[in-house]
């Protein structure tokens, strides 16, 4: 739908008047640089614009050039902003690439899954990332007694559940 470029909305004696012969191009230029998510928001933005500053845009030689130029610099603006969402939206839903653990590792896991909630976390931080005591109680925000308590109990659990010698360590 073509609009007219010579519009005489620059001539309105009031802002109701340039709104309503500005705003359906607007809109046409917002959806032409940017999609129609989002057109009807930026074209409003743009009157929203000519609107606080009406007492100055009324007075430009062509009023209805600054609101266009308004719209589209917000036109492109938003959909440069929609991009890098999209781009940040796209690494994120990669799938991360963690070794996967190997079939006697599972039985292992399996069984620390199985543990109390604190007990599985403190063991898993130990076994994965090979922590301290004093790393895993800040990871936690526990105390390090409270992670000592924690690994002891998930040894115990772990040996008896998967009957592992007792001087064995994993």
């Amino acid at each position: 739908m073509p609009v007219s470029r010579d519009s005489t909305a620059g001539e309105s004696s009031t802002f109701a008047d340039f709104y309503r012969a500005e705003l359906p191009g607007l809109i046409a230029l917002a959806r032409a640089l940017c999609g129609t998510a989002g057109a009807d928001d930026i074209a409003q933005e743009a009157m929203l614009a000519a609107f606080r500053r009406w007492d100055e845009v009324e007075r430009f030689n062509e009023p209805h050039a600054w609101v266009r130029r308004t719209c589209a610099n917000m036109a492109i603006s938003a959909f440069r902003r929609r991009l890098v969402e999209l781009r940040g939206l796209a690494r994120l839903a990669r799938p991360s690439v963690s070794p996967p653990l190997d079939e006697s590792s599972e039985e292992f896991w399996t069984a620390v899954r199985s543990l109390p909630r604190r007990q599985a976390q403190c063991a898993a931080l130990r076994y994965l990332y090979g922590m301290t005591g004093e790393e895993i109680a800040r990871t936690l925000d526990i105390s390090e007694g409270s992670v000592k308590s924690h690994l002891a109990r998930a040894k115990g659990s772990l040996t008896a559940n998967l009957g592992v010698d007792k001087e064995a360590r994993p």
